[in-house]
């Protein structure tokens, strides 16, 4: 899709816009939720965030969009310099993009992506999440709440990515590249 450094980048961009929001939510709502309601005594997952003064990360409790833009901000930067390139290699080591179909190639790209960026986020979430109020500093700890990360969050990302994610990134940037490439002739 992408032809260019420029192209590749906002194709990036609109992935991880999109990518970092699903996660956040699934992490808050699915994975946590049901732990910040019992935890506050709250009705619904929202009211429980309110009433701890936001999201648990780095030690404090932060508001939601700092952690969007905490975790954005990583997931672009590792999806431009790691993920993108080494996906598309590895997508190259498993099916010949000559001579595979299109689409086949292009769900084995974004499977390669997720091998890559699950785990590597997941990570990164371990350390930012990392209940640092409540236990020392450990390491077998944070191995474990990133083994942990990984285990929920792989099934998911590659269900959304194939099926939703992928699919309107696509869609989104056919509509602003198509275009204007249509406006230059």
């Amino acid at each position: 899709m992408p032809k260019n450094q420029f192209q590749r980048c906002i194709f990036a961009l609109i992935t991880v816009i999109i990518t970092v929001h699903a996660y956040i939510f699934y992490s808050l709502y699915v994975i946590n939720g049901a732990a910040f309601m019992e935890t506050t005594g709250a009705g619904s997952v929202l009211t429980a965030l309110n009433k701890m003064g936001g999201i648990p990360m780095l030690g404090t409790n932060l508001p939601i969009w700092t952690c969007v833009l905490i975790e954005f901000c990583f997931a672009y930067c590792l999806e431009i310099f790691m993920g993108s390139p080494c996906s598309f290699k590895l997508a190259c080591k498993t099916a010949n993009p000559r001579e595979t179909d299109p689409a086949r190639f292009e769900t084995i790209v974004i499977c390669a992506t997720v091998v890559i960026m699950c785990p590597a986020m997941s990570l990164i979430a371990a350390f930012l999440y990392y209940p640092y109020r409540f236990v020392p500093f450990n390491i077998l700890t944070l191995l474990a709440n990133w083994l942990k990360l990984v285990c929920f969050n792989f099934p998911f990302a590659v269900f959304t990515q194939i099926f939703f994610i992928q699919p309107f990134v696509r869609i989104v940037f056919r509509a602003i590249f198509c275009r204007k490439a249509a406006d230059i002739r």
